[in-house]
């Protein structure tokens, strides 16, 4: 299940939204103006390195601007933050309060991470400010239609906002918690992890490395059940390699991949797999028109390159047998093929059963 070859391009161009997939996000009240913008927050005048708690460095740099801007981009990032989590209303401004600004230098994104805390309780949160990528749009998009989770985001221009996703990053989560976790909760863990694997492979959502997901602990009655969210969808639909598409293939993802060796039965893994098949094409049915819409903009979208959508299309053929992979010219139209694929095989076993009922009753 686990490979050391590299998998990854060097580097992923950004692509602009075009104006059938902005419509879309009108539509669906993502486009909504605000008052900053990316390149704003480029203007810091000096940075100094954050580390966790364990004096490491985490790769992202606080910065500081000097008073006059200071004071306007805290004021913007308030009304963004009251746009984001509500209807704009900017009565609560005065109980804001940005307690930091961070960038980060490393991946294709190159985020701000904003802290907004209220100050009459000092309960805080994040959201990330971001240059525009129609993958990434996509991205997110497909996650809050297809995966158990809703995603809140907003689009102006060529500046992108995006909720925080609370939870334990992956990378931490299997260093520092995964070793003390009981026989049964890692059991659990390697179910998410097939399902999680699964569900990235279907909807095309690459470079799941440790990193770029976090593991949720819920309480249920006297355990802690764990589920697997991605946290960053840069990868939306690009790489020609299908390996890219499924978290196993990664180092940094060894420890869960042989945590599923060691605990399930091939069995369990096929049942696993299939169950999140199933969870997809319902929620592919379940949609209507606001999935159909998203995929015939993605079909006739620049989101790739030529070889890596030629690449891609043969490899999956090379998995499903579907000859009309092979006719793809965009990765749309992979996309699309791969959701149809999920789909039809579920209402296909969906009547088969149907048909089966019927004939036993008398």
């Amino acid at each position: 299940m686990h490979s050391e070859e590299k998998l990854m391009s060097k580097k992923k161009p950004a692509f602009p939204i075009n104006h059938f997939l902005n419509d879309y996000l009108i539509e669906h009240s993502r486009n909504i103006k605000i008052p900053i913008f990316y390149e704003d927050l480029l203007r810091f005048q000096g940075s100094i390195v954050v580390y966790d708690k364990n004096e490491k460095d985490t790769l992202w740099v606080r910065v500081y601007y000097s008073e006059f801007d200071r004071q306007e981009i805290d004021l913007s990032l308030k009304k963004v933050y009251n746009i984001l989590h509500s209807n704009g209303n900017e009565d609560n401004i005065q109980y804001l309060n940005i307690d930091a600004v961070d960038y980060c230098t490393f991946g294709n994104s190159k985020p701000f991470r904003v802290k907004v805390r209220n100050v009459l309780n000092d309960n805080y949160t994040y959201f990330y400010v971001k240059k525009t990528d129609a993958s990434r749009v996509y991205g997110l998009e497909l996650e809050h239609i297809l995966s158990p989770y809703n995603l809140n985001f907003l689009v102006y221009k060529d500046t992108l906002i995006e909720e925080h996703i609370a939870g334990i990053p992956g990378d931490t989560f299997i260093k520092e918690i995964l070793p003390s976790c009981s026989e049964p909760e890692k059991a659990q863990i390697a179910k998410e992890f097939v399902k999680f694997n699964e569900r990235c492979m279907i909807r095309l959502l690459g470079d799941m490395r440790s990193y770029n997901y976090v593991i949720v602990p819920t309480h249920d009655f006297d355990s802690v059940v764990y589920k697997i969210r991605g946290i960053d969808f840069d990868q939306q639909c690009f790489e020609g390699k299908l390996k890219v598409y499924r978290p196993q293939f990664f180092k940094e993802n060894y420890q869960m991949v042989e945590l599923v060796r060691h605990k399930l039965l091939h069995d369990s893994v096929d049942q696993y797999k299939l169950e999140e098949r199933s969870i997809v094409a319902k929620r592919i049915l379940s949609s209507g028109n606001r999935i159909k819409k998203l995929r015939k903009i993605c079909k006739t979208d620049l989101i790739s390159t030529k070889e890596n959508i030629d690449m891609l299309k043969e490899q999956i053929y090379e998995l499903t047998m579907d000859l009309d992979f092979r006719k793809c010219t965009t990765m749309g139209e992979v996309l699309d093929l791969a959701l149809n694929f999920v789909k039809r095989n579920y209402q296909d076993v969906s009547m088969k059963q149907i048909i089966e009922q019927k004939i036993k009753l008398p």
